[in-house]
C-alpha cells in the first residue's frame, strides 16, 4: 500500500538522479554508446540507475526494481520503476529537455511518480489520491497543483508525438495524420515533456505508437491526478502495454478511435 513515505523516498531518488546527471549534461568526456536496439546510452544513465538501485535496496529491500539499463519484470506486487534519463537522444547532444523518472507501480498500476527535468529546472509529481503537483522556480511556483485542460472538441485540441518517422516505420503514419487533420494545431514536443504539458493543460492530447513500462509508469500516476487518462492504444489502463495515449479524458475516446491497435 502507498504511504506519504513511498511519495518522499520517490523525491529522494530523484534528487540523487539530479545529482549524477546534471554534472554529466554537456560533459567534455560523456561517453555515449549504442545499445542493441540502436538506442543511445550514455554513462550518466547507467551510473544513474546503479545509484537509485543501490538506494532501494536500502530504503526498500523487499520491493523489486525494473530499471531501462539493468532490466527486471514488472510483477503482480510493489516494483519501483526507473527510467534514469528518458530523452537520452536530447541529453547526449546538449539539448535540456530529458528527465529522470521514478515511479511505484503497485498490482500493475502505478500509485507514485516523479519526473525531474534539472536542466529545465523542473518536477513534476503525483502519488494516487493525493493530487499532482510540480515545481517551477521561472514562475515563482515551489509547489503548484496540476490539472488539464478543459477542451473538449479534438477541432480546438493541440496534440504532441515524439517523432513522425517512427509512426512510419511501424507502418502506422496514416493514423498519426489522421489525427493531426482532426486537431487544432500538432507538434513533437516528445519524451516524457508531452505527458507533463497535458497535466499542466497546456498540450490536449500526447500519442505514442511505441513506449515502454519506464517511459509511462510515473507520467501516468502524474496525469491521472491531475484529472486526465493515459491508456495504450489499445484502451488498457496499465502502463506494460507498448504504447500510449495521453490526454485531458475529455478527449480521449475521440482520439482513440483514429489511433488504436
Amino acid at each position: 500500500m502507498t504511504t506519504t513515505g513511498d511519495l518522499a523516498l520517490a523525491l529522494a531518488l530523484a534528487d540523487a538522479a539530479d545529482a549524477v546527471t546534471l554534472p554529466r549534461f554537456r560533459a567534455a568526456d560523456l561517453r555515449v554508446e549504442r545499445k542493441p536496439d540502436r538506442t543511445p546510452v550514455t554513462d550518466a544513465d547507467t551510473a544513474c540507475e546503479d545509484r537509485l538501485r543501490a538506494l532501494l535496496a536500502t530504503e526498500r529491500p523487499d520491493d523489486a526494481v525494473l530499471g531501462e539499463e539493468r532490466g527486471g519484470d514488472l510483477g503482480a506486487g510493489r516494483v519501483w520503476v526507473i527510467d534514469p534519463i528518458d530523452g537520452t537522444k536530447n541529453f547526449s547532444r546538449g539539448v535540456p529537455v530529458w528527465a529522470s523518472l521514478v515511479a511505484l507501480v503497485e498490482g500493475g498500476r502505478p500509485t507514485v511518480g516523479v519526473v525531474s527535468a534539472p536542466a529545465l529546472g523542473r518536477r513534476w509529481w503525483a502519488a494516487a489520491g493525493q493530487g499532482a503537483f510540480t515545481r517551477d522556480p521561472a514562475r515563482g511556483v515551489e509547489e503548484g497543483r496540476l490539472a488539464v485542460s478543459g477542451v473538449g472538441d479534438l477541432a480546438d485540441a493541440y496534440v504532441s508525438t515524439t517523432d513522425l518517422d517512427h509512426w512510419r516505420t511501424l507502418g502506422r503514419q496514416d493514423q498519426w495524420l489522421a489525427l493531426t487533420r482532426a486537431c487544432w494545431e500538432s507538434r513533437a514536443f516528445g519524451d516524457f515533456w508531452h505527458h507533463c504539458l497535458v497535466a499542466e493543460g497546456v498540450l490536449d492530447a500526447a500519442v505514442e505508437p511505441e513506449a515502454n513500462t519506464w517511459d509511462l509508469a510515473a507520467a501516468q500516476v502524474l496525469v491521472e491526478e491531475a484529472g486526465g487518462r493515459l491508456t495504450d492504444l489499445a484502451g488498457g489502463t496499465r502502463p506494460d502495454g507498448g504504447d500510449s495515449l495521453t490526454t485531458n479524458g475529455l478527449l480521449h475516446d475521440a482520439a482513440l478511435a483514429l489511433v488504436r491497435r
